[in-house]
């Protein structure tokens, strides 16, 4: 039970307890908790559970009250005490009420089998296993070697030339009635011995018995109880009624089993002060057997001792656990006990932890005196791994068909070795291989070797090998780079290609598909680099440049030129070959849609006339234009670029270092970047002013989106309350910071910056140490920026820069005495 209910059940005592007869004091402040006596206590236990109070309210009555503080403290551990006194004797948790419960708080009943055993005790866990409940079978056949006694019911059954069935039941002085037949004592006899003593009395009556044209037959009717004392090291110890059934695992069943400090291998029953019956659980538990497993007779007592001696058994077995071992028994036995040894096992030694009347030892045990070994009281024996080594084991890897780690025999040789692994690859190095061979001292040297001269029969060169050599053999492929050639431009399918030897232009072509719609197969041009060139003249040259001409069908001019690893093949495109270009128009406009551009020099203002001009409801002024890539030469997109990628995440990273306790900074940034396509236009300027400066030239896959009315500003960044706001005709930047909550501790005030719709950012200017901020128009995003922080000079810092300014003023000191 934790704290939290410990506190909530001392509150719920106290109310009761106040609450009742017991004390009819109103002033709870003058009570003295030391007075109450431990039965009244576990009164309020008792009514305390049938009141169901939450801390809240229980809390509240007793500050109502007046209850002292000190004296709740006092109750509160007078209560703990009862719990736990309880908790010791049940073997459980207890409740207010004195109830044993899980840890969950519910109520669990006392039939055995149901605790949890958490014990290393080996058979500790038979009596409190659920699967397992040894019930007497209670529907068998009458065994023969019942022994009828008080209060059984007999069957009596006669078949053949008399017909006749009796309920007999058995006297307390041990005798049954028999119609026409009398009396005949059977208490004390078994079935068997019944059956031919009533047939004998009946015989006179009933004559064909004699003759066997008659015969009888004696069951049990209703079973009797009987009474079994069960005393010792158990878990509940005390007298139990049984069936009459019932034999001495049922009891110990009933009983939970030995203890903690009870014997498994010496339970006695005892019957008229004589031991009539020994068991060993651990015939049961290792063998199965249920030897001295006898059945149970009234005011039989059954003895559990305390152990004599056990052992703990860790390490590689099967069954690590605490055994219990007889006198007789060798680690032998208690390895039996524990299955053996685990895969893992070092079976050459085990290590005993032994104690002494001062002290603790070592003791090694080596295989051969397993069976001598005779254990003492508290041995702990350890069952060590095997180490993670080998004996005789060799490896070989690269270039041969079945690389992997072989065994090694006397005498086994590098070309040996070779011939198991079934030979060289065909793209082996012949030249050299190796050997990484282990040291006395555990450090590795290695053994170079010509491979050539090692497969050479009767060479000189094979060398022989030791224990955990590694041999390599190298593919030349291994020794290289990857050879390729590479072919871009006018092609279906660019890019790099594995060379392989006669490798021709048209092969390459062929790789990629074959030439595209404005390929110019009569100018194709190859790179090739250059292996040795001087650099020390200026006019070196970097590469050898080739030109070959090919036809529609991929035939080539010059049909001896192959080419070599790493060239580069450029595939020009047609002269007058201009692909469609595309450009597209969304928002307000008459008839917005997809456009391609006629001409180079066609501009925003022909596109807008092409779709219908704007309608009504346009914002010119909001109208921007976005292009991938824009103000870089044509081809170049540096969204796509790795270095452009690299420094947008670093500052991304950035923020979210600086940032971290609010993500609108980084929300903020993200934006930004999104924005950083849009070129910012004027709009109204262009369509004033059509072929000014203002009126852009058209690129493929430009977008112009032409915004209908915006009458929103947003304010993102160290505002107090990011928001979007209303646009207010001439209010200004202030009017909306304020609208926002205004600035944060952290805004970086004059970093400031408006993104206007169009594309177009202005930022914060100072006149005369003021901020100057933008001024807003319609759908602007007001952006705040973060202060960076400052780290706090810690001591260490502080003594530095006291340290210096010693040593300063020292030097101001020596140079004014001078």
């Amino acid at each position: 039970m934790n704290y939290k209910n410990n506190y909530r059940l001392f509150i719920v005592l106290v109310v009761i307890t106040f609450s009742t007869s017991l004390f009819a004091q109103t002033d709870y402040s003058k009570v003295k908790v030391d007075q109450l006596s431990d039965a009244q206590v576990k009164q309020m236990m008792q009514r305390a559970d049938e009141m169901k109070y939450t801390d809240a309210q229980l809390e509240q009555l007793m500050a109502s009250q007046g209850m002292a503080a000190d004296e709740v403290s006092k109750l509160r551990s007078r209560v703990e005490k009862i719990r736990s006194e309880a908790g010791s004797a049940s073997g459980g948790n207890v409740d207010i009420s004195g109830r044993t419960v899980n840890s969950g708080g519910n109520e669990t009943s006392a039939k055995p089998g149901t605790a949890k055993i958490n014990s290393r005790i080996f058979g500790a866990e038979l009596f409190s296993n659920g699967s397992i409940t040894f019930e007497p079978d209670m529907r068998m056949a009458t065994p023969k070697g019942y022994v009828i006694g008080p209060d059984d019911q007999l069957l009596l059954d006669i078949t053949g030339d008399n017909l006749a069935s009796y309920k007999l039941n058995v006297s307390p002085e041990g005798y049954i009635n028999v119609e026409y037949v009398g009396r005949v004592q059977v208490g004390g006899l078994t079935i068997e011995q019944a059956t031919n003593k009533i047939r004998s009395s009946m015989a006179g009556t009933y004559p064909a018995l004699k003759s066997g044209r008659s015969q009888i037959a004696l069951n049990l009717g209703n079973i009797r109880s009987i009474k079994v004392i069960i005393n010792g090291e158990v878990n509940k110890p005390g007298t139990y009624t049984l069936p009459s059934l019932a034999t001495v695992f049922n009891a110990l069943y009933a009983s939970g089993g030995p203890s903690e400090r009870g014997s498994f291998r010496n339970i006695q029953v005892i019957r008229n002060n004589r031991i009539v019956s020994t068991i060993d659980v651990y015939d049961f538990l290792v063998n199965g057997f249920q030897t001295g497993n006898v059945r149970l007779q009234d005011q039989d007592v059954i003895y559990v001792p305390v152990y004599q001696t056990r052992v703990d058994v860790q390490g590689e077995v099967k069954r690590s656990a605490i055994f219990e071992v007889l006198p007789h028994e060798t680690f032998v036995d208690i390895l039996k006990f524990a299955g053996g040894f685990s895969d893992a096992a070092y079976t050459a030694r085990i290590k005993v932890l032994q104690n002494t009347p001062t002290e603790r030892r070592v003791i090694d045990i080596p295989a051969s005196d397993f069976s001598g070994y005779h254990s003492k009281n508290g041995d702990r024996i350890s069952v060590e791994p095997i180490l993670d080594r080998y004996e005789n084991k060799v490896a070989i890897n690269g270039a041969v068909f079945r690389p992997g780690n072989y065994e090694l025999t006397k005498g086994l040789t590098l070309l040996q070795l070779i011939k198991q692994a079934e030979g060289l690859k065909e793209d082996a190095f012949m030249n050299r291989g190796y050997i990484i061979r282990l040291n006395v001292d555990n450090t590795n040297s290695i053994v170079p070797f010509n491979v050539a001269e090692v497969i050479k029969e009767g060479s000189g060169s094979d060398i022989v090998l030791q224990r955990e050599d590694a041999v390599s053999i190298s593919s030349i492929f291994d020794l290289r780079d990857e050879y390729q050639v590479s072919i871009n431009g006018e092609v279906r399918k660019p890019g790099n290609f594995k060379f392989v030897d006669n490798m021709s232009v048209k092969d390459l072509v062929q790789m990629a598909g074959g030439f595209s719609e404005g390929a110019n197969p009569d100018n194709i041009e190859i790179s090739r680099r250059m292996k040795s060139t001087d650099l020390s003249q200026k006019s070196a040259p970097l590469a050898e440049i080739f030109k070959v001409n090919l036809d529609k069908d991929l035939n080539v001019s010059d049909s001896a030129f192959a080419l070599q690893p790493f060239d580069a093949v450029i595939i020009r495109s047609k002269e007058g070959y201009m692909p469609l270009q595309q450009v597209q128009i969304i928002g307000e406009v008459l008839q917005p849609g997809t456009y391609t551009v006629q001409s180079k020099n066609e501009r925003i203002s022909d596109i807008i006339k092409r779709a219908g001009g704007l309608t009504a409801f346009a914002y010119s002024q909001g109208a921007s234009l976005k292009r991938s890539g824009s103000g870089s030469p044509s081809g170049f997109n540096p969204v796509n670029d790795p270095e452009e990628e690299r420094i947008r995440n670093l500052n991304l990273e950035r923020l979210k270092q600086k940032g971290g306790q609010d993500s609108t900074a980084l929300d903020n940034m993200q934006e930004v970047n999104m924005l950083s396509d849009l070129v910012g236009i004027r709009m109204d300027e262009i369509l004033k002013n059509p072929q000014s400066k203002f009126d852009l030239l058209v690129e493929n896959g430009d977008i112009i989106r032409v915004p209908t009315i915006l009458q929103t500003i947003k304010v993102t960044g160290e505002v107090l309350r990011p928001i979007t706001v209303t646009y207010q005709p001439g209010k200004p930047f202030n009017y909306y910071i304020n609208s926002a909550g205004g600035f944060t501790k952290t805004a970086l005030k004059r970093r400031s910056f408006v993104s206007n719709p169009n594309g177009s950012v202005a930022g914060t200017t100072k006149v005369l140490f003021v901020n100057n901020y933008p001024l807003i128009s319609p759908g602007s995003v007001i952006s705040v920026p973060q202060k960076a922080k400052r780290e706090r000079m810690g001591g260490q810092a502080w003594i530095g820069i006291g340290t210096v300014v010693a040593s300063l003023a020292a030097v101001l000191v020596s140079i004014l005495k001078k």
